[in-house]
This record gives structure tokens, sequence and C-alpha cells, in this order.
């Protein structure tokens, strides 16, 4: 098996915006599913909110998941026969999150990203720039401490991408949370307090 990172050596300050740059194929998205636990380190450790993840057993693992991380995906990830509400709501349900609540935080997080009118639509009936709103709403359904974004530009128009960019930044603002995100595009990484390139497996400045 061919090494994908090799000698990456990272602290994020807790409430920090790092923005990851480099070519398709540098393991950008490998680096955020090492520091969201979707994948193991073959060798080092990964500290994340004072936890080390190879350590971690997969019941714990999910539990981090589900409770420290918000993730953004380029796709979306949203399930085409629930609502943007449900989608919403779904992160909640995985958490056990009584319905009630799950109703009310998932409405308010969609009128936090501009979508009070949307609630109800499913996913054909959306915008590419809605669609990445109600991904986002999801990734802060659980009140993350890390919000992990993989090109969350990347299936957006100009200024569908601009508004995109703000959200993420005023949510970060108000919540507090630490932001590290994936990016090809040069805006979004400038905007960041802190970028950084990947290529051939080493961070670089």
């Amino acid at each position: 098996m061919l090494p994908v990172l090799r000698g990456v050596d990272l602290d994020v300050q807790p409430g920090g915006y790092l923005a990851i740059t480099g070519v398709s194929g540098a393991g950008k998205s490998t680096f955020l599913s090492l520091l969201g636990g979707l994948e193991r380190v073959q060798s080092g450790s990964v500290l994340v909110a004072g936890r080390d993840l190879p350590a971690l057993g997969a019941g714990e693992l999910a539990r981090f998941r589900r409770e420290v991380v918000g993730f953004v995906f380029q796709d979306f990830g949203l399930l085409g026969m629930l609502t943007a509400l449900e989608n919403v709501e779904m992160a909640l349900t995985l958490s056990g999150v009584a319905r009630a609540e799950r109703r009310r935080r998932a409405a308010t997080l969609l009128e936090e990203v501009g979508l009070a009118a949307r609630l109800s639509h499913r996913p054909a009936t959306l915008s590419g720039g809605e669609l990445q709103r109600v991904a986002i709403a999801r990734a802060l359904a659980n009140r993350p401490r890390l919000v992990l974004a993989d090109e969350p530009t990347g299936n957006l128009d100009e200024d569908s991408a601009l508004r995109v960019l703000e959200l993420l930044e005023r949510l970060r603002s108000e919540r507090g949370c630490t932001l590290v995100v994936v990016t090809h595009n040069p805006e979004l990484a400038q905007r960041a307090d802190r970028r950084l390139r990947l290529s051939r497996g080493t961070l670089h400045r």
C-alpha cells in the first residue's frame, strides 16, 4: 500500500479557519477523512478535541463523528427522498435528540442559512447553492466543535460560491467552531486565517 500522507505535523487552534490547497490526488480528501475519523492512520497519531483517534474503538469513533465533527461534502450528500428539514433532522435522529427538539433545531438552522421558505422542498427542487446550504445546516445540527468541508464550492456557480463562503465564515464566527476547508478555489483559501498546500503527501506553507 502506497502512503498518501507522509510526515504531516499540524496543530490547528480552536476557532481557527484553515484552508488546504493542492492538485487533485495530493491527498487532501484523505487528510480530511483522517481528521474526521472516517479513515484510520497506519502510523502516528491524530488528536482532535482531546481524543486520540487511532486509539478509539469503532463505537467511540462513531460517537466522536456524531458529537464533535460536522462534514460538508462537494456533492452535498443529501437524501433525495427527504425534505430539507428532514435531511437536517437526520443528523439529530442519529444522536437520539427528541422529535420536537429535532424539528425546532433543524428549522432554526435552515432559517439561519436563508432557507426558511424551503423547509418542505426535496433536493431535486433546490438549486446547487441551496443544496449546499442545507448540507451546511446539517453539518451544524449537532453543534460540532470542528467543521470539515471538502470542496464546498466545487459544484457551485460564482455567486452561489461566494454566498456559501460568507455563510461558512459567519457561522464559524457566531458558533466559535474550528473550520478546515479543502479547496481548489483561490478566493476561498485567501479568506482563511491560515493557508497550507498539500503536495506529495506533505504540507507546505
